[in-house]
């Protein structure tokens, strides 16, 4: 998996801790729109789930490591992609991350989820990808996870039409604006295929929410209670 440079106090990551220890049974009361069938039907029998973690130069890196390391624990077998032209890339607050593989080696493969972290403007970055924005909508059209935190719903999704009737993001107001309507003040939000998260302090429930969209809840209550 993608390697991690000299680590950087991650205060926001150790205060997601404290709100997912003990809670997460809380958390079955969040806004939410029909079911993810993937938990039920993703990949072979007995296979490992695939993920897709997408990071350009500028991701925010706390969400990034969330979603990996929480995935990773759940099972999947994820794969962090370069959008740039290099595997290393520096994230938005220095620390530098060498991916596995270069977006491009992705396409043509079937991902069981695509989770983009957030971050500006490494979410600009993700938007202008041509080869992630063809395996979004691939993934968006063929009824898989699609997952975006921070910045990435705004920027990424709602600029490539990703986005239904409840999404959350960032909550700046210009993410506000971008998202609409939809946009609802919560901490991970699922609305058919697509889940969407706020910020640093929220990557921990956004992982475990996509763990509990891919394994069911069960599993997303067993990981929280090691956290």
């Amino acid at each position: 998996h993608a390697a991690f440079g000299v680590s950087r106090p991650w205060a926001l990551a150790v205060a997601s801790l404290a709100l997912v220890n003990g809670r997460w049974k809380r958390r079955r009361a969040e806004p939410r729109c029909r079911t993810v069938g993937t938990a039920a039907t993703a990949g072979e029998e007995g296979a490992a789930r695939r993920v897709l973690v997408p990071v350009a130069q500028d991701s925010e890196e706390i969400e990034t490591a969330c979603i990996t390391d929480v995935l990773v624990r759940a099972g999947a077998d994820v794969t962090v992609a370069s959008v740039e032209e290099t595997l290393q890339v520096k994230m938005s607050r220095g620390l530098k991350v060498v991916a596995d593989v270069l977006i491009a080696e992705c396409k043509g493969q079937q991902w069981d989820a695509i989770v983009c972290p957030g971050g500006m403007p490494g979410a600009e970055r993700l938007r202008d990808s041509t080869d992630l924005t063809a395996l979004l909508k691939e993934q968006h059209s063929s009824g898989r996870i699609t997952a975006a935190v921070c910045a990435s719903p705004a920027v990424v999704f709602s600029a490539h039409g990703l986005l239904g009737d409840k999404a959350t993001s960032y909550p700046a107001p210009k993410f506000k604006e971008i998202v609409g309507s939809s946009w609802m003040d919560a901490k991970a939000v699922v609305d058919g295929n697509v889940i969407t998260s706020q910020g640093p302090g929220t990557s921990l429930q956004f992982a475990l929410k996509i763990v509990e969209e891919m394994y069911g809840l069960g599993k997303a209550e067993e990981l929280a209670a090691q956290l």
